[in-house]
């Protein structure tokens, strides 16, 4: 299950339409790179290595409909356009890394427009297959964690709907399942967007793992009860001290772990650590619409008075001292987190 690629036939990128979810499956393809930024925005695409390689498919488009054969005049009007694009959720730094990759490839070309037009697809190509050979390497190391048996609370998506395909915290489990292992997935509602109970679920259901969705405050007393046995979640973005920064209830999950003494997990790609970001702290989190709090209905009701106000975090940073493990795609980091952080950040992302 592709989230998103190239459409070579309609020569558009194609991309599952998340907002739908589950209600209805529809992939909606995009002509333009001001499209799949909207797309970003409004959160149809979401997931932070999806966002990422959505980066470098805008890029791509905005390329094709720059018209000059001035290379000069050709890399200037990308250079506006990466600014306007990493804007457009500035916490995931995912979508920061790819634009800035590709811009620096535009940077770093010499030679005919029409011919880096054509390479830039083609690096958003690879992007794209690259994620997912990085998602089942993350997979793979997370599956060694999870014991036949387990009962894990995993929080938001992070499946394929996430990523390119397969996915990170969910990958880790869709593997260990694949492997024969038998785990139940207690899935967080993930409010206010529901990304839990909306995504997760019904990518569960494809997979035929067993779940039941559960409010994001009933995480802690399970726990309690002795019901589960790990956490697993995603990131957005990692600190070089092993601070990770993920969606909004990751923090109060791992603080409720740590107090029971269960092991949480956290898995993403190189890509999500920020190598200049010294801790959680020094991330400016998103705050998004309020809207989206006070839209929530019941029984076809607004539960909110008409005149309530509503403060809105999308993320939250998770102290690196809460969480046991960090899950990547060149193997699992134990703490002290920074000593193999600052080793990957020595050595480059690619090694």
């Amino acid at each position: 299950m592709r989230s998103i690629e190239w459409n070579q036939t309609s020569s558009k990128v194609q991309a599952i339409d998340q907002s739908l979810l589950p209600g209805e499956f529809k992939v909606i393809e995009f002509e333009n790179a001001d499209e799949i930024r909207g797309a970003i925005r409004s959160m149809v695409i979401r997931g932070a290595p999806v966002i990422g390689v959505a980066a470098f498919h805008a890029m791509a488009l905005k390329a094709r409909e720059i018209d000059t054969h001035d290379l000069k005049t050709f890399k200037e009007k990308m250079a506006q356009f990466a600014a306007f694009l990493k804007m457009a959720r500035p916490t995931a730094v995912n979508l920061t890394w790819a634009t800035q990759n590709a811009l620096d490839f535009v940077r770093d070309f010499e030679g005919s427009t029409d011919a880096l037009q054509h390479l830039i697809f083609e690096l958003a190509e690879r992007k794209a297959e690259e994620d997912v050979a990085t998602n089942m390497a993350i997979s793979r190391f997370g599956a060694e964690l999870i014991n036949d048996g387990d009962r894990i609370v995993h929080h938001c998506n992070t499946g394929a709907l996430a990523t390119v395909d397969y996915g990170t915290a969910l990958g880790c489990i869709r593997m260990a399942h694949e492997q024969g292992k038998r785990v139940h997935v207690y899935v967080d509602e993930t409010r206010p967007r529901l990304q839990g109970s909306r995504l997760t679920a019904w990518e569960l259901e494809q997979y035929k793992i067993p779940y039941e969705i559960i409010t994001d405050s009933s995480s802690g007393y399970l726990m309690r009860l002795g019901k589960v046995a790990k956490v697993l979640f995603g990131a957005d973005r990692v600190a070089l001290n092993g601070d990770v920064v993920n969606k909004i209830g990751t923090y109060m999950l791992a603080l409720a772990a740590y107090d029971n003494g269960i092991p949480a997990y956290a898995a993403f790609p190189l890509s999500s650590l920020d190598f200049n970001c010294p801790n959680g702290d020094s991330v400016v989190i998103e705050e998004r619409s309020g809207e989206e709090v006070l839209s929530l209905q019941q029984n076809g009701q607004i539960v909110a008075p008409a005149n309530a106000k509503a403060v809105n975090y999308a993320f939250d940073v998770t102290p690196h001292r809460l969480l046991d493990a960090l899950i990547t795609d060149k193997g699992v980091l134990y703490p002290p987190f920074f000593r193999d952080i600052s080793v990957l950040g020595n050595a480059g992302r690619s090694e």
